[in-house]
């Protein structure tokens, strides 16, 4: 295969076809959905390519037959009939009120009008959406195919005001209301969006959307499978590490085949660096935000579960930790499971990348002094490599002594036990380390195992009030921690350390080499 150029960012199907792009197929995609049905709803995380889909559908929908030759739907499809398109679109700017939401409503509705040449009698914005489908099915002997890109995103742009949110959902509760209605004029419907709210708070009325995000056969819809990677990309891949790649870039599942990160993979092959390019573009403050306000206990993130209902649960003033990781697409599923005639989900985080960085974003949020920060994590990978244990003793203690009393005293979430123990985990996880946090139940606590350089280390964290008590190297031994990884041969390093709730700072480090 020659080389192509990278669509990166380019979402208009015409334009990757016409201007000789890398595409990967998806049009088979198009053709049964097409077959199968006639309302649905997909959603998926930022930079995922559901625009580019949408967009497809819609060339397709027109008969554009020279956009589609050489893929999978050309040959199945009736080139002679054309079907009239309306398309939704919230993914440009940021809408602020009701007020501005209703003006771009009437903005879209108007350019519909006037591409399809058209015009609807009523004056009421539903009113105006109702009248377009029905005079467009009329203008053009077909019935209409309804198109909504990020139809979501005026709420999850100011989910931090719940009221202007709310006001934003039933203003485009009010207009997509009108799907269901219009019916009799509707060849085809396909809503997508980031998150999933709940039919009741925004799809109230609209109860005939199939839903597809979990979906296994739909799983591969957008982004790029490993075959993908091997043959539409081969001309892109020498040179860089392909197990590499999978780490950083693959991982997200939706029951079905895992995907790659379209975006990240693109950018790789532009760059030719790995770094975290979803993330550093797609990721909402309100994300970090709220994992601050809710205290997570970051070793638990990436072992979350989670009930079919528990991640559909979306919506103003009501979204679960699980639901609003899952949907932005900081957690994937790894795996199903039917239980009692329920669906439930094991989730964990997709790939290098997201743990990674969520991590650094976290430890960023939960620490004062950027500079700081930075100087411990890099010193903490020196000492890990040299096993420098009295340097790990200063460095932990320099962790909390460079936060100052005032920030302590005024951020909660330095008042519970998890958060000293997140801070050591968030270190350790924004330098891409692998560990591995044992189950329990006991949020204040950290049993935590490092695999790094041919060695092994088991961290047990305790809280205490003032002293030492030696408790913490002594749980290690008395649990048996280590016995699960002495079949490797690799040396073992138990490490207890001691955090003093009343001085914040670690008072007890004790450290047993075995193996």
């Amino acid at each position: 295969m020659m080389p192509r150029r990278l669509p990166i960012g380019i979402q208009t199907f015409r334009e990757i076809r016409e201007g000789e792009y890398y595409y990967v197929d998806k049009t088979g995609f198009a053709l049964r959905l097409i077959e199968e049905g006639k309302y649905y709803f997909l959603s998926r995380p930022r930079r995922f390519g559901k625009s580019l889909f949408l967009d497809t559908l819609a060339e397709l929908f027109a008969g554009n037959e020279a956009l589609f030759r050489g893929l999978a739907a050309h040959g199945r499809w009736d080139w002679g009939r054309r079907f009239p398109v309306v398309r939704l679109s919230f993914a440009e700017g940021v809408l602020r009120s009701r007020a501005d939401l209703d003006q771009r409503i009437g903005e879209v509705l108007a350019d519909n009008e006037a591409r399809l040449n058209v015009a609807s009698p009523h004056r009421s914005l539903p009113g105006r959406f109702q009248g377009l489908i029905a005079a467009a099915h009329a203008a053009h002997g077909e019935r209409v195919v309804v198109l909504v890109d990020e139809y979501d995103k005026p709420i999850l742009d100011n989910l931090t005001d719940p009221d202007t949110a709310r006001a934003l959902r039933d203003g485009l509760r009010n207009l997509y209301s009108v799907i269901k209605g219009a019916d009799a004029h509707i060849r085809f419907a396909f809503l997508t969006g980031v998150s999933k709210f709940s039919k009741v708070s925004l799809f109230s009325g609209l109860n005939n959307l199939r839903d597809i995000t979990v979906s296994r056969e739909y799983s591969v819809l957008c982004g790029y499978t490993e075959a993908d990677l091997d043959t539409v990309f081969a001309p892109e891949l020498e040179g860089l590490d392909r197990e590499q790649i999978r780490a950083w870039y693959n991982g997200y599942n939706w029951t079905g085949e895992a995907v790659y990160n379209p975006f990240d993979v693109l950018l790789l092959f532009q760059e030719r660096q790995f770094r975290a390019w979803w993330f550093e573009t797609a990721t909402p403050t309100f994300v970090v935000d709220m994992l601050t306000q809710r205290r997570v206990w970051l070793p638990q993130l990436g072992q979350l579960r989670a009930d079919a209902e528990l991640l559909s649960a979306f919506d103003v003033g009501r979204i679960s930790t699980e639901a609003l990781l899952w949907q932005t697409g900081y957690l994937t599923i790894a795996e199903e499971e039917e239980c009692f005639g329920e669906y439930r989900y094991r989730l964990r985080f997709p790939n290098r990348e997201v743990y990674q960085s969520l991590s650094n974003s976290l430890l960023k949020a939960w620490t004062p002094n950027g500079q700081e920060t930075l100087g411990h994590k890099a010193r903490l990978g020196e000492l890990l490599l040299a096993n420098d244990f009295a340097g790990l003793e200063q460095l932990f203690t320099a962790f909390f002594a460079s936060i100052p009393t005032d920030w302590y005293r005024n951020n909660p979430i330095a008042e519970y036990e998890g958060y000293y123990a997140s801070v050591f985990y968030a270190y350790f996880a924004s330098l891409g380390l692998d560990l591995t946090p044992e189950e329990s139940s006991n949020a204040g606590r950290l049993d935590l195992a490092l695999r790094f350089n041919g060695h092994v280390y088991l961290f047990e964290f305790k809280v205490v009030e003032l002293a030492p008590e030696g408790r913490a190297l002594e749980q290690i031994k008395a649990r048996g921690y280590a016995e699960r990884y002495r079949a490797g041969g690799e040396p073992i390093h138990l490490i207890g350390v001691e955090f003093s709730r009343e001085r914040r700072s670690v008072v007890g480090f004790e450290v047993e080499t075995q193996g």
